[in-house]
């Protein structure tokens, strides 16, 4: 009994493993891209317990320890750059020099999710420069609106389909417009932010439905928002930031893509997952909600703050314009294969690089001091 037990685990272990190799897009397959870390806790105990539990003199024992290991090494591979052991992807913020920040909260509400009073207590502690919310409807928008008095520049889309998305800045905005790439009820918005010298931020917030049972059967319309959106920003002459509820982990191959294609960093390499969702289920969480910017940019602060009633943690980020540091950072590199990759994606929804809203590009300012 007790083999056969760890024969069936070791064996569905080894079959979930395999399907994400893949590059089917149905939605049960990339939904595998997800649990990486929980796989790999199942690898880890099943290769403890194997050879404490088994006949060590089969050869089926050390079979089938050898594939769970396997499994460990490979889930931990993806995992590895999101823990402090990694080196960092994006520098820390230089405290004593004095340059462009912006701080930027990124919050997936939830809408059936009445505590306002919490979510705005939450907003004014942290004070961010921008603030960008999902899936807020009217209800929402309403409640949200009395920080209008400190963020008077907004963009507002209510919707009542778990994706209307809003806006509340302090620093202006130009040249701002509201999308839908992809999908009809899917919106996105993209914007200049103007930071206080003048620089000029190219920001785009995002928020594309999920490969789901209840959403999309595949990944097609998520990975086409995202890559497109990663095509246009790589040819941006300005500072780039991405963010919002991306609805895929850190670790999949669709967002190590995004990454390769659109050049930007991720700032939780080398300091941790900061899982987001699902704020109600400790040993179920990914992190799905994401800051990607330019090399610009060192970072000053990254935090998952407090729950507040949602599915999801907001996320806190600021980042610090040091245009000295640009040249030391690096993300991950694209090859033809890749872009080969990319172009299969968009084009299986018609959309190019030219169909996203692209701010209109000034250079950067030259930093005070430098």
């Amino acid at each position: 009994m007790v083999f056969a037990t760890i024969a069936a685990l070791s064996g569905l272990l080894v079959l979930l493993t395999l399907l994400p190799l893949s590059r089917q897009e149905v939605w049960w397959i990339r939904g595998l891209d997800f649990p990486r870390l929980q796989l790999a806790s199942v690898a880890l105990a099943l290769s403890v317990a194997i050879p404490v539990l088994l006949d060590r003199s089969g050869t089926v024992t050390w079979l089938m320890l050898a594939a769970t290991l396997a499994c460990f090494l490979y889930h931990a591979w993806w995992i590895y750059p999101y823990t402090r052991l990694y080196p960092v992807e994006v520098l820390q913020a230089d405290d004593a020099i004095h340059g462009e920040r912006i701080r930027i909260l990124s919050a997936n509400v939830l809408t059936p999710n009445r505590q306002a009073d919490a979510f705005l207590k939450l907003v004014r502690e942290n004070n961010p420069d921008i603030l960008v919310t999902l899936e807020t409807d009217l209800w929402w928008q309403e409640r949200l609106d009395v920080l209008e008095a400190d963020y008077p520049h907004t963009m507002k889309c209510p919707l009542d389909n778990l994706y209307g998305m809003h806006l509340y800045s302090k620093l202006p905005l130009e040249d701002a417009e509201i999308q839908f790439l992809v999908e009809p009820d899917k919106p996105s918005m993209h914007a200049a932010v103007v930071l206080p010298t003048g620089l000029r931020v190219r920001m785009h917030f995002v928020h594309p439905a999920p490969p789901s049972p209840t959403e999309n059967d595949e990944s097609t319309e998520r990975d086409a928002e995202l890559l497109v959106i990663a095509k246009s920003v790589a040819e941006s002459k300005l500072p780039v930031v991405v963010t919002g509820d991306l609805n895929d982990v850190a670790w999949s191959a669709t967002t190590r893509l995004f990454r390769k294609i659109s050049g930007l960093l991720d700032p939780r390499i080398g300091r941790g997952m900061f899982n987001t969702f699902h704020a109600g289920y400790r040993f179920i969480r990914f992190p799905v909600d994401h800051v990607f910017h330019s090399r610009h940019f060192t970072l000053a602060d990254i935090r998952r703050l407090p729950y507040y009633g949602s599915d999801h943690f907001p996320m806190l980020v600021e980042l610090a314009y040091d245009k000295r540091i640009a040249p030391l950072q690096q993300g991950l590199p694209a090859d033809e294969e890749d872009r080969e990759w990319a172009d299969e994606k968009t084009g299986e929804k018609d959309v190019e690089k030219d169909d996203v809203h692209a701010p209109d590009e000034e250079p950067a300012l030259p930093r005070r001091g430098i």
